[in-house]
C-alpha cells in the first residue's frame, strides 16, 4: 500500500494529511478558497487519493497555510512512494487550459530540486502610480505558487521543472501548473516493473 499520513502541528497552521497513490476520493479544507481548488484539481488529474485539513493563521495571509501544506504533501508523498522500486521515475507533459500551456517535468529522483518558470505580470497599484504588487487571483498572491512547490519538492525529494510556454489569464496559468503537475507526477510513480530504476541501485 503506497499510503502515508502526516500530522504536523506548529504555532502557524495545523495540519492532517493523507496521500494515497493508488486512487481514492480526495476532501480539501485549508481555509484558503484558491489553494482548495489547486489541490482538488491535483488530486483529480493524479487520481491519487487525498485527504487535507488545515487550519492556519489566514488572517495574517494564506503564506504559512500554503508552505505549510506543500510541506506536508511533500513528506506524505516522499514515505508513500518508498523506495521506488518498479517506478517509472520520469515523466513529462504538454498540459493547455485555454490559452495557456505549461511543461512540467518529473524525475522522482531522491534530490529535491525545483525549476519555475511561470511568469505572471505584475499590476500597478493605482493609475497614477508606478508602483507595482504580485498579482493576486481573489486574495491568493500568485507568488505563493512558487512557495509551495519549492516547499513540495524538498520534501518530496523530487526533480521538478515547471515551465509556462505562454498564457495569460492568471487563473489559467495556475490551474495549467497544477494540472500538468498532477499528470506528470501519477506517470512518474506509476509502477511498470520490479527494479530500481537507477544505475547506483537506489534513489
Amino acid at each position: 500500500m503506497r499510503v502515508a499520513e502526516v500530522a504536523r502541528k506548529t504555532r502557524e497552521t495545523d495540519i492532517y494529511l493523507k496521500l494515497d497513490l493508488d486512487g481514492g476520493d480526495y476532501s480539501v479544507d485549508t481555509r484558503c478558497g484558491f489553494l482548495n481548488h489547486m489541490l482538488e484539481l491535483f488530486a483529480c488529474h493524479s487520481a491519487f487519493g487525498l485527504n487535507v485539513k488545515c487550519k492556519g493563521d489566514v488572517d495574517v495571509d494564506f503564506h504559512h497555510t500554503v508552505e505549510d501544506v506543500g510541506i506536508a504533501l511533500g513528506q506524505a508523498f516522499c514515505r508513500a512512494i518508498g523506495d521506488k522500486r518498479g517506478i517509472a521515475r520520469y515523466s513529462h507533459v504538454i498540459l493547455p487550459m485555454d490559452e495557456s500551456l505549461v511543461l512540467s517535468a518529473v524525475d522522482i529522483s531522491g534530490r529535491g530540486t525545483l525549476n519555475y518558470d511561470v511568469a505572471i505580470d505584475c499590476a500597478k497599484v493605482t493609475d497614477d502610480s508606478d508602483e507595482v504588487k504580485t498579482r493576486a487571483v481573489g486574495l491568493f498572491d500568485t507568488e505563493l505558487v512558487e512557495e509551495f512547490f519549492l516547499s513540495f519538492v524538498r520534501e518530496a525529494r523530487i526533480t521538478l521543472h515547471l515551465v509556462k510556454m505562454y498564457g495569460k489569464n492568471t487563473h489559467h496559468i495556475i490551474e495549467c501548473v497544477f494540472k500538468a503537475f498532477a499528470r506528470s507526477l501519477a506517470q512518474a510513480s506509476r509502477i511498470v516493473g520490479g527494479d530500481i530504476p537507477s544505475s547506483k541501485g537506489m534513489l
